[in-house]
């Protein structure tokens, strides 16, 4: 499995957000805090109408890092920026991730394709499961913006066969499940991405070790730099809130030092 030499890594996302009334928020944008990410400097800027905001931050096991805080009426503006120096490294399946990630979840049903699956995967060699799903998703699906509603779920993009990268990964994770396969929706800054974003890939584990897939091939895999996971989009949105709050202005950034690598997608690569 690939371990790419460390590389820095650079990211900032700005969101202008408007609310009619107070709201608690929880935002997801940070960079995960794992092992082989040294964070070489980040700030978090939340400012309302009246100035700035006071922010708790909640961390997770997984090293994902949500930050809460008070939306109040009004706008809101939100600047996060990093420098990371990464070099990641391989993580094996936890007992309890071997059964969390093989259900079913909300935008992942995967006990309903099952027969789909074995007819199409069964006699792929399970470490080549991982690979081959993507490979077969990124050829049976168009990528067009705006095509999707944020309900569609794995079987929508299956029967639409077109999507953007959370509909790609949804699908993905849920014929890896039905494979008996763990796999879990990651969120992520992707340098080389276009347009910019943030970005919805996969992390499958049907060797015991986490490897990354990413089915649209809309960015290279070894320049990741994970945000979250877990088992869809559910867990992974970059912001929940308690009353309607409208996002009116949205902008990602991520770069890497020097050129940014080729992926040959056969190859399991190491998400950081």
């Amino acid at each position: 499995m690939s371990s790419p030499a460390r590389r820095s890594t650079s990211v900032r996302a700005e969101l202008v957000l408007d609310a009619g009334a107070p709201t608690p928020a929880g935002l997801i944008a940070a960079v995960a805090l794992r092992p082989g990410v040294d964070l070489r400097a980040e700030r978090l800027a939340v400012a309302g109408p009246d100035g700035p905001l006071p922010v708790r931050e909640l961390r997770q096991p997984d090293g994902t890092r949500l930050h809460e805080f008070e939306l109040p009426a009004g706008t809101t503006r939100v600047c996060y920026e990093a420098t990371a120096r990464v070099s990641p490294h391989p993580a094996p399946l936890g007992p309890v991730e071997r059964w969390e990630f093989t259900r079913p979840s909300r935008f992942c049903p995967s006990d309903r394709l099952v027969s789909f699956a074995a007819a199409e995967f069964g006699a792929v060699p399970r470490a080549d499961l991982p690979a081959r799903v993507a490979g077969w998703v990124h050829e049976h699906t168009a990528y067009v913006c705006g095509s999707s509603a944020p309900t569609d779920g794995a079987l929508e993009t299956l029967l639409a066969r077109r999507g953007v990268c959370r509909d790609f990964a949804h699908l993905v994770v849920a014929l890896l499940r039905a494979l008996d396969v763990p796999a879990r929706l990651c969120a992520a800054y992707a340098p080389g991405l276009s347009p910019m974003d943030f970005h919805a890939v996969v992390e499958a584990a049907p060797a015991g070790c986490w490897e990354v897939v990413d089915a649209t091939r809309l960015a290279p895999r070894d320049s990741l730099l994970r945000i979250t996971c877990g088992r869809d989009a559910t867990d992974t949105a970059f912001l929940t809130t308690a009353g309607p709050v409208a996002l009116r202005r949205m902008s990602v950034l991520a770069v890497v030092d020097g050129p940014l690598p080729v992926d040959q997608h056969d190859r399991p690569v190491v998400l950081a």
